[in-house]
């Protein structure tokens, strides 16, 4: 038996009525359809979420607060302590370095350092941004910060 060989069962499918084809074969002047009113008509109907006039869900709804800004860039977030713990001293920390490091997953993604936690080891840095404490640290244990990259 081959897949071009399998046919439904005999009677398990029906055609559908073809109406308004004429009066002779049932279906035909008004089609099923009724007299006159909306939904006798090409068309007529109510859409979808209508609700006899009364005012839609949809709309009675509170709508959400605020707004969503479209220019956020949001950056990954890396401590400085995360840095000391993964690097050795004199390593230069870039995009690229930390997707090897498995701390951030694209390259593409903007990095900010931020100054949580000790660094005792010397680096430098070149990524997006770095807050003001994480600088500090850096510098104070003898690295240097290299921004924008």
């Amino acid at each position: 038996m081959q897949l071009n060989d399998l046919y439904p069962a005999p009677g398990s499918r029906k055609n559908r009525k073809r109406v308004g084809r004429g009066n002779s074969g049932k279906g035909g002047t008004t089609a099923g359809r009724g007299q006159k009113g909306q939904k006798s008509r090409s068309g007529g109907g109510k859409g979808p979420g209508f609700e006899g006039g009364q005012m839609k869900l949809a709309m009675r709804l509170p709508k959400l607060p605020g707004f969503t800004n479209h220019w956020r860039v949001e950056y990954a977030p890396v401590n400085v302590s995360r840095l000391n713990d993964l690097f050795n001293d004199g390593d230069v920390v870039t995009n690229e370095v930390l997707v090897e490091k498995n701390v951030i997953k694209k390259a593409t993604t903007p990095v900010k350092v931020l100054g949580d936690g000790d660094i005792t080891k010397k680096l430098t840095v070149r990524v997006d941004k770095v807050s003001a404490s994480a600088q500090a640290k850096i510098e104070a244990a003898g690295g240097t910060v290299e921004q924008p990259c």
